[in-house]
């Protein structure tokens, strides 16, 4: 752990993020990672000019640039409210799945009754992990389960000190564990629950992790094993496993780039 810590001062001593823009293209990285999770195709820079001058990419889908500017405007929404300290509700998490569905969303007819997606509404089916994967919670239970996660994480909230680093990461990682194990949506619950991760990050002045598509497989194993083994110490570990990678990583090009110019 005081590995990671000293990662955290190094970034934030070498200044990388006062970087002029360092915050909007952060942002426009997590959103590229979090849609490639889930199929994207898009790159970061074809997102920069979609969001910001409205060019769309060749060879891109409709469905999947929508994806990413629906994504966006959830993160706008989930800044706001992470500054303002708002209390996690039902209502809350329904409003933003809904921006986050709102152009790609389905409407589902069950014999419950239809519900949609695109709304935010929660499934009134049961659902799996891929073909053959094991069953998640049985939709009946979802809305007390999700007012119990709220009532968890608002009580976690108020505990945990904007000065205990650690523990406000492992609080972020495991809202985002028990969100989509819950699986309160027929769709969106993987960006969803990374989005609420980074939102709490926010909260806490925390630098935001990214789950990079090439992390895509450990990610999905480490949530895999800890809902297998009922430990999620697993998906902690994994997840300040990545984000200390990413940063090194990170530090690296930043003092290379450093170098270079000093060169000239």
């Amino acid at each position: 752990m005081s590995t990671f810590l000293s990662i955290i001062q190094e970034y934030i001593r070498l200044g990388i993020p006062e970087q002029i823009d360092y915050k909007k293209f952060y942002l426009y990285s997590l959103i590229t990672h979090s849609t490639a999770i889930e199929g994207s195709t898009v790159t970061e820079i074809e997102n920069q000019l979609l969001f910001d001058e409205g060019i769309t990419a060749p060879g891109r889908t409709l469905q999947e640039q929508m994806m990413n500017l629906d994504l966006k405007h959830a993160y706008e929404i989930a800044q706001e409210q992470a500054k303002a300290h708002t209390p996690y509700s039902v209502k809350m998490l329904c409003d933003l799945s809904a921006c986050l569905m709102e152009h790609t969303g389905s409407t589902y007819n069950t014999p419950l009754g239809s519900f949609s997606s695109a709304a935010g509404d929660l499934r009134l089916l049961n659902v799996t992990a891929g073909f053959g994967g094991r069953s998640y919670m049985a939709f009946a239970k979802v809305p007390q389960a999700l007012q119990e996660f709220c009532q968890w994480l608002n009580n976690e909230r108020n505990r945990v000190q904007t000065t205990d680093i650690l523990s406000a990461y492992r609080l972020s990682f495991l809202a985002h564990y028990r969100l989509v194990t819950i699986h309160p949506w027929a769709d969106g619950n993987g960006r969803m629950a990374r989005l609420v991760m980074n939102m709490l990050q926010w909260e806490y002045n925390l630098i935001p992790v990214k789950v990079l598509k090439e992390q895509k497989a450990e990610y999905i194993q480490a949530l895999i094993d800890t809902r297998e083994q009922d430990n999620e110490d697993i998906f902690v570990d994994t997840m300040l496993r990545i984000h200390q990678h990413n940063l090194s990583a990170e530090i690296a090009t930043f003092n290379a780039s450093m170098y270079y110019k000093l060169k000239l």
